[in-house]
């Protein structure tokens, strides 16, 4: 019985570690299977067939040797136990035939012996097989726990307040903690409620950080971010979100239906504003050419629409919710001119007493924003009207002059 106790013990740790061993390569296999289908159209169009399949069917080996290895020590451990338990019988019947031949015991306190084993050793076995699934689950709730025990950086204040979309950046830094880069470097401006903000910027400025703290995905790192001259820490950020309609610049959209995406914001789709949405973000005409209309399957990540249907439904999809704060990251990059002024126009009416981003690297989509500034390398470097902007003949000034002479040419 102290063998198998011992037995028990250091057969269970090995099949703690080779147990979640294969749990996290069974981890990887899954991420390599969604990985391949979600860019299926990627992988095809550079002919990388064979080198996915190979990678795939190596991890699938991986996976493979290491349940093996962990078969190996189940195939070890149940039969050590029987094993331990028929020796212990057998040198009970061998050591208490002795002793009944000469005399010491009688043959039915053998049978009591044996009795008495079985009576021990059929719960430590039991122990042992208990011992071994809980060796398993606890491998597979180590990496659950991982996550559930995961503490959010930003917390929730309770306490709700009226949220004025009069926002004001004061001093605002952002350093984003994994790269150490720094993505802001004390930003200042302030919009009104009922103003539109353009925000204007090479690739990598800071633009999408902007959009990130106002709906505080981030906290700042320096300086402070207020709404009507409250913190935004201090905000509730349930009561935050529900005032704000981001539009992200790649057009996320979920796997489910047009309806279903349109519909996002509320737990019951209402058709008619899920027809006018679709109208003023200048989709309707083409949802209505589909066969299944709004209850077409838009794929995973929108993936059966193109680029500009996308960015279009999520652009429906943040008219459907009518906050208080639209936020458009930059959206109307697929979206051809005429589409793209119809849909400004529609923002314009729209929004005349709720507050506007914009965000674009086209000078015509911001150029009637009541305020623009102008990023580069995270800082403001120009910030003013569109004419005003223009006057300093700076590098706003720079591209708008290539951006019009490119539309000419395109003309």
């Amino acid at each position: 019985l102290p063998i198998l106790a011992f037995s028990v013990y250091h057969v269970s740790d090995k099949i703690n570690k080779r147990s979640e061993s294969a749990q996290e390569q069974l981890s990887k296999l899954t991420t390599i299977a969604q990985e391949t289908f979600s860019g299926i159209h990627i992988i095809k169009a550079f002919n990388n067939e064979n080198n996915i399949s190979n990678y795939f069917y190596k991890s699938c080996k991986k996976y493979s040797i290491k349940n093996l290895q962990l078969a190996k020590i189940d195939a070890v451990f149940f039969p050590l136990i029987i094993i331990l338990i028929g020796a212990s019988t057998i040198l009970t019947i061998y050591v208490g035939g002795i002793e009944s031949y000469k005399g010491n015991i009688s043959t039915g306190n053998i049978a009591e012996f044996i009795i008495y084993i079985n009576m021990l050793a059929w719960p430590v076995a039991s122990v042992g097989w208990v011992t071994s699934l809980i060796q398993r689950s606890a491998a597979s709730q180590k990496r659950i726990n991982d996550f559930l025990q995961e503490t959010p950086e930003i917390y929730n204040n309770p306490k709700t307040f009226k949220i004025t979309n009069n926002i004001e950046f004061k001093n605002v830094s952002l350093t984003y903690d994994d790269t150490q880069i720094e993505a802001l470097n004390n930003i200042n401006f302030k919009i009104n409620q009922g103003k539109t903000l353009g925000i204007f910027g090479e690739t990598g400025s800071g633009k999408t950080t902007i959009a990130n703290l106002i709906c505080r995905l981030y906290d700042v790192t320096k300086g402070e971010i207020l709404f009507n001259k409250k913190n935004i820490k201090d905000l509730n950020l349930s009561q935050l979100r529900l005032s704000i309609g981001y539009v992200p610049q790649d057009g996320y959209l979920f796997s489910g239906s047009i309806k279903d995406n349109i519909s996002f914001s509320d737990d019951k789709f209402n058709e008619q504003k899920i027809i006018d949405a679709a109208k003023q973000a200048e989709i309707w005409e083409e949802i209505n050419l589909f066969k299944n209309g709004i209850n077409t399957i838009v794929g995973e990540r929108g993936i059966q629409l193109s680029g500009g249907q996308r960015q279009r439904l999520a652009i429906a999809r943040t008219f459907y919710k009518n906050p208080d704060l639209f936020i458009f990251d930059d959206c109307l990059s697929a979206v051809d001119a005429n589409k793209e002024k119809s849909i400004l126009s529609y923002l314009k009416k729209r929004t005349k007493n709720k507050t506007t981003i914009i965000i674009s690297h086209r000078i015509n989509t911001i150029k009637d924003a009541d305020l623009i500034i102008v990023l580069k390398k995270g800082k403001i470097i120009s910030k003013g009207t569109h004419e005003e902007l223009l006057k300093k003949k700076d590098f706003y000034y720079k591209i708008n002059n290539s951006q019009s002479n490119n539309n000419l040419i395109n003309i």
